[in-house]
């Protein structure tokens, strides 16, 4: 009786033991179960900043490369103590150079001839639909009624439309002093960027002694008339933007219809009309870089992008303006 009741069960300490055993078993198992809860959810989250982060390059490298002109980042002005050629923003901030007051990371190029948002068959960068693009723009070369490119900081100093002038298409505090000529006329480092309505600056209709277009007339028109098509001012700059608004990444489109509501002073569309739209956010760091290069220029982009957990992804490329014309 004694043999059979000793093996009619288990003794506490062998119970105690199974039970320790259990326990450390589960709790290996738990912690592998979460380890990869949690490292799915971690490339889930690399996956998808991955995603918009491409989605957000390519939109960039795409209407950069097929743009015809580069207009900011300006290039280094050497009268300043900044480096005006590169436009870096971090989230968060972090200080401006120099004597800037704030560090914003911006590229403006003019809007690509492939763009026609309203299907009318004329690209909406052809403002007078006669078939050219940005060749006959006033003393407020992106038709905004504002210093610079509407509510941006065009030369990185910290502050955006500066000045009551129009006319100041590059915020510098002086109107009109760089015509279209391929010299650098004020000695700020850059060229042809402050046009007046007279883009050349030759005081003749289009080019001095040059039928412009090809009409079998020579210099016909007033001065301010540079396509020699007898209107003026009808076909300025269209400004495609990239910049920060907060940790998102905004792409600002022009576009051809009447946004914004305003029909004064010359028509219910001007520089003033556009769309603005998110095409990554999470950004915490943004940046620009002009880089000057013998055909045109070339600019370098950077994007560094952090989730909610703290992973975060790089992306860079470089292309030139144009590249792809």
């Amino acid at each position: 009786m004694r043999a059979r009741d000793r093996q009619s069960g288990f003794t506490i300490v062998e119970l105690l033991t199974a039970l320790a055993l259990t326990a450390l078993i589960l709790a290996a198992t738990t912690g592998l179960v979460n380890n990869a809860f949690g490292t799915s959810a971690a490339v889930g989250e690399r996956n998808l900043l991955l995603q918009q982060a491409r989605f957000a390059m390519d939109r960039i490298v795409r209407i950069t490369s097929h743009s015809t002109k580069l207009l900011l980042p300006m290039p280094d002005n050497p009268s300043t103590n900044w480096p005006e050629n590169i436009r870096e923003q971090t989230v968060p901030a972090s200080p401006p150079v120099g004597s800037s007051t704030f560090a914003s990371a911006v590229l403006a190029v003019t809007l690509p001839e492939y763009v026609d948002l309203d299907a009318d068959g004329f690209p909406d960068a052809d403002d007078d639909r006669d078939g050219r693009i940005d060749e006959d723009f006033a003393n407020d070369a992106q038709h905004d009624f504002l210093a610079g490119i509407m509510l941006i900081d065009d030369d990185g100093d910290g502050a955006f439309d500066e000045g009551s002038d129009s006319a100041d298409d590059d915020e510098d505090g002086v109107s009109d002093e760089d015509p279209l000529d391929g010299i650098d006329n004020d000695g700020d480092g850059r060229i042809d960027e402050d046009p007046p309505s007279d883009n050349n600056g030759d005081v003749c209709p289009g080019l001095c002694g040059v039928d412009d277009d090809r009409n079998g007339m020579i210099d016909d028109g007033g001065n301010d008339d540079d396509d020699e098509d007898g209107s003026d001012f009808e076909d300025g700059y269209d400004p495609v933007v990239f910049y920060l608004d907060g940790d998102a990444l905004m792409e600002r489109m022009p576009v051809p219809w009447n946004e914004d509501g305003n029909s004064t002073p010359d028509g219910p569309v001007d520089g003033r009309d556009f769309v603005a739209a998110v095409i990554a956010d999470n950004v915490t760091l943004l940046r620009f870089e002009r880089i000057e290069a013998a055909s045109s220029p070339l600019v370098r982009i950077e994007l560094e992008m952090t989730g909610p957990s703290g992973v975060t992804i790089s992306l860079s490329a470089r292309t030139r303006v144009g590249g792809a014309l």
